[in-house]
């Protein structure tokens, strides 16, 4: 999928006016009956069962609807087990672009990932107490890497609070395996099913604390998608399931070299100590040579983000790249305003370019995670920081697996900053 785009000067940008703001839609049923039309093909080729659990207990809705974010399924997923039922859908202000009007007529509410948007909350009340009509937020903000939850915002209770409403959960099975991120969008044939739940009743939120909501949120979304794939002994038995594999595990195990490994076929290969790992039909490592580390995927994952967090504890975590810029100013197109360097370190993120014309420093404390994704809208790797009044998207230039490690770093920082 592209986005649209448009070369202007910075300064030029500046002088857009943003959009004004807009509630959201009760989306019609025509909309919604295409949504579900749409969806058939992959629901089909999934074979997708879902079950659920306490829906006795939820009453008529309107709802709050919290779905584990995955692959592009998940939508289709989503029109499968609600339609009829009208629905507003939380999404990424950059997909608005050059597509508003059938965005917000399918029911889609923007907000900007990993940036504090108050006027998100607006929307969501207005939709639920307002309209009538329930909502569904993707709470992890991004696509899991590794097949593991990704951190949730802290109290996500307060929000369930105010709300009042049911709050259901979505939690599916096979969607990552059938699609996931590092991939290159290559799908595998595997069932993907999903159960839906009641988490919590409007009883469970008056009785419960902020705090014990929050909890619950946390263990609903704990998941393994590759651990699952081991026990349960799904195949996936594609001989691309390791193309792209090096996106998130971009530091050798073996020789502790960042940015030489190479994930193909069914092979990661480290090209500066020649250590090869197979990826078996299960989902799990075995080293062609040697010992294998991490048979387990996410082991891997995290043993990388304990060396990036000891980077910074020690203070040499650096990242610092040449990019390309792009921003969001309106919905109208992405801009695409020239060239800079991008700086991370323990104080934050340092943009600056366009002969000068922009500098941006973003707080380690702005977010407790980062926009960071693969090949976005066939541009390129990106990573995004901003605030509610523009998003910068950075593109770098130097070769590497750099997104993952960014991510990771973001997220590390944050947590010691708070610590402190």
């Amino acid at each position: 999928m592209k986005i649209k785009t448009k070369k202007l000067p910075f300064t030029k940008v500046l002088e857009i006016k943003k959009p004004k703001h807009k509630y959201p839609k009760k989306p019609n049923i025509l909309f919604r009956t295409i949504i579900r039309i749409a969806a058939l093909p992959d629901l089909w080729a999934t074979r997708f069962k879902y079950t659920k659990t306490r829906m006795d207990k939820a009453g008529d809705g309107p709802y709050l609807i919290l779905m584990n974010h995955s692959s592009f399924i998940d939508l289709e997923i989503a029109s499968r087990i609600f339609y009829p039922m009208p629905y507003g859908i939380v999404c990424t202000s950059d997909g608005f672009v050059g597509k508003e009007w059938l965005m917000r007529n399918i029911g889609c509410i923007p907000t900007q990932k990993f940036v504090t948007d108050v006027t998100l909350i607006k929307d969501l009340i207005y939709a639920i107490q307002k309209k009538k009509i329930s909502v569904l937020m993707y709470p992890e903000a991004s696509y899991t890497f590794d097949g593991t939850a990704t951190p949730l915002p802290r109290r996500l209770g307060v929000l369930i609070k105010k709300l009042g409403v049911p709050v259901l959960t979505v939690i599916t099975d096979g969607a990552f395996l059938r699609d996931p991120l590092y991939n290159g969008l290559q799908k595998r044939k595997v069932k993907v099913s999903a159960h839906l739940h009641c988490l919590f009743t409007k009883e469970d939120i008056e009785s419960l604390s902020v705090e014990e909501l929050d909890k619950q949120l946390d263990e609903a979304f704990s998941f393994d998608n590759f651990a699952a794939q081991y026990d349960k002994r799904i195949k996936v038995n594609e001989k691309f399931r390791a193309d792209g594999l090096n996106r998130i595990l971009y530091r050798c195990a073996a020789c502790n070299t960042e940015g030489k490994m190479v994930g193909e076929g069914t092979f990661i290969t480290c090209k500066h100590c020649g250590k090869k790992y197979y990826l078996n039909e299960y989902g799990r490592l075995e080293a062609q040579n040697g010992e294998t580390e991490f048979a387990h995927i996410p082991d891997w994952y995290n043993w990388q983000r304990e060396c990036v967090r000891n980077e910074i504890i020690g203070g040499t975590y650096k990242l610092e790249t040449d990019v390309d810029i792009a921003v969001l100013r309106d919905f109208k197109a992405i801009y695409k305003v020239g060239s800079g360097r991008l700086v991370h370190t323990a104080d934050g993120f340092e943009l600056e370019g366009c002969d000068g014309e922009l500098k941006y420093h973003h707080s380690p404390l702005a977010s407790y995670g980062l926009y960071s994704d693969y090949f976005w809208y066939e541009i390129g790797d990106v990573i995004c920081i901003g605030n509610k009044d523009m998003l910068y998207y950075c593109f770098p230039k130097i070769k590497g697996d750099i997104v993952a490690k960014t991510r990771i770093a973001a997220e590390e920082i944050y947590k010691l900053k708070k610590e402190k």
